[in-house]
């Protein structure tokens, strides 16, 4: 299989020769999701943290009356957290998690634009040389000579729902 059926065959680019995304920044790295799940972008809202909740969702916030997880992406990416800035950002999204919509926050440290992205431009990511998990990448796309990561955030969103489930004791003999 080629590289490219591989991104043709990525949510969000099935059918489309370009895709709208929103760009943003963590960490210094541009990334960026689907225009079509993003809600809403919100300044900085107060975070009550969830006692025993993971370092990826450890907080809810306030969304029009309605409690949503916060989630960081920069545990998924194993990027540093730092203190939020005057830029800092959360960006509600809708995702299915459980086979449900699901409205969740994600914390980002600058929200860039709303811009179109050609497939043409797009392709897989490298197997080796990776500083992050390929499996959590859709793909990465070239532009104006940098790189702009779109994150799989199903894969990302599915192993940290996994990684929370509790693991079943062994029977002892």
């Amino acid at each position: 299989m080629s590289i490219q059926s591989d991104v043709v065959a990525a949510p969000g680019w099935t059918g489309a020769e370009q895709v709208e995304v929103l760009t943003f920044e963590l960490n210094g790295e541009l990334f960026a999701l689907h225009a079509v799940a993003v809600q809403e972008i919100m300044d900085l809202a107060p975070e009550t943290l969830v006692p025993g909740a993971g370092d990826f969702a450890g907080a809810v916030i306030n969304f029009r009356g309605k409690v949503i997880p916060l989630a960081d992406l920069r545990v998924a990416f194993d990027l540093e957290r730092g203190a939020p800035t005057i830029d800092s950002r959360i960006v509600v999204i809708e995702i299915a998690l459980s086979g449900e919509p699901t409205l969740v926050g994600l914390r980002t440290d600058k929200v860039h634009e709303v811009t179109t992205l050609a497939r043409a431009d797009a392709e897989a990511p490298p197997s080796v040389g990776m500083r992050w998990r390929p499996e959590f990448i859709q793909c990465l796309v070239k532009r104006d000579g940098e790189f702009i990561v779109v994150p799989d955030l199903q894969t990302i969103f599915n192993q940290q729902q996994d990684a929370r489930q509790p693991v079943a004791s062994a029977t002892r003999h």
